[in-house]
């Protein structure tokens, strides 16, 4: 079940986001700054206007990922999905529920950034309709480290929204 993340879910969200970035499918420099993730820098995220949406199991977060309105659309941040629920398409309804929230804001865009290593984050969010559009380097680093990524919404189906 994919539904709205709320305030009361921060401590445990803060958790899975922290357990899903010391896992990833390749090691980055430097290291995440997900890994620094807490029940107050979420909870600020939310009292700045944010969201996210969660993917629940039996009663536990699963799933997770964080939104903002940002640079002319929705920035999507922190997707996280745990460990024993990988491989079962989460990642993919996390997706479409911030799409569904960008279209609801009559936003025509939706952002997110990923490391260059993380081969299989960039299949899956190229899969989904992103494009690569940008790569960076963070501080201190000469060569590019991240790459943003872009995935433009239907010009009409935002139009019809905002009637």
């Amino acid at each position: 079940m994919i539904r709205p993340l709320t305030q009361a879910d921060a401590t445990e969200v803060a958790s899975l986001i922290r357990v899903a970035f010391a896992t990833l499918s390749a090691p980055v420099s430097p290291p995440p700054s997900a890994l620094l993730e807490t029940a107050g820098t979420i909870a600020s995220i939310f009292a700045q206007g944010g969201g996210g949406a969660a993917a629940e199991r039996d009663g536990r977060i699963v799933g997770t990922c964080i939104w903002q309105q940002k640079n002319g659309g929705l920035y999507v941040g922190r997707l996280s999905v745990a460990i024993s629920a990988r491989g079962q398409g989460i990642a993919r309804a996390l997706l479409a529920a911030a799409e569904t929230e960008a279209r609801r804001r009559g936003l025509p865009k939706l952002l997110l950034s990923t490391r260059l290593v993380l081969t299989d984050n960039r299949h899956l969010f190229a899969s989904f309709g992103f494009t690569e559009v940008a790569t960076h380097a963070h501080p201190g680093f000469t060569e590019p480290t991240f790459v943003d990524l872009e995935k433009p919404l239907c010009e009409n189906d935002i139009l019809r929204k905002k009637r």
